[in-house]
């Protein structure tokens, strides 16, 4: 299954419709949480938030939410072997930090990018829908 998540809706061409895509879901608006970051931008709350929402989907079945930029390349044979290697039931937080220096320097080297993807197992998932939303508010920055 797949899915791609958008802020706003797409128009597509007649003799493009949606069919030939993932399903396109529209991300939550995220007005009601303040953000304060001036180097960052607004976007990064609908990011944050897509696994909280495809949790409180309540699709069948999900063991990982794998995520990754427009423009990553999965290759699911290799993703299924590595993630096989872990039990998701436990919480897993699978990546790797991001291409540039830059980025690692200013926001973590801790922390999984989606420029080479990264997944989620579907425990760390639960955990992190019950308490995100309450982080934010906390954490406006």
């Amino acid at each position: 299954r797949g899915f791609v998540f958008l802020d706003r809706p797409v128009n597509f061409p007649r003799s493009d419709g949606p069919t030939h895509y993932p399903e396109l879901i529209i991300s939550n608006n995220t007005t009601r949480f303040g953000y304060s970051n001036k180097k960052g931008t607004r976007d990064a709350l609908r990011m944050t938030r897509i696994v909280s929402e495809m949790t409180r989907m309540g699709l069948k079945d999900v063991r990982w939410f794998v995520m990754g930029d427009d423009d990553t390349v999965f290759f699911p044979d290799n993703l299924v072997r590595v993630l096989r290697k872990y039990d998701h039931t436990r919480m897993y937080y699978i990546g790797s930090n991001s291409e540039t220096h830059l980025q690692n320097i200013h926001f973590s080297y801790g922390m999984a990018y989606g420029g080479g993807g990264f997944a989620i197992s579907y425990a760390l998932a639960k955990e992190i829908e019950k308490m995100q939303d309450r982080c934010l508010h906390r954490y406006p920055g």
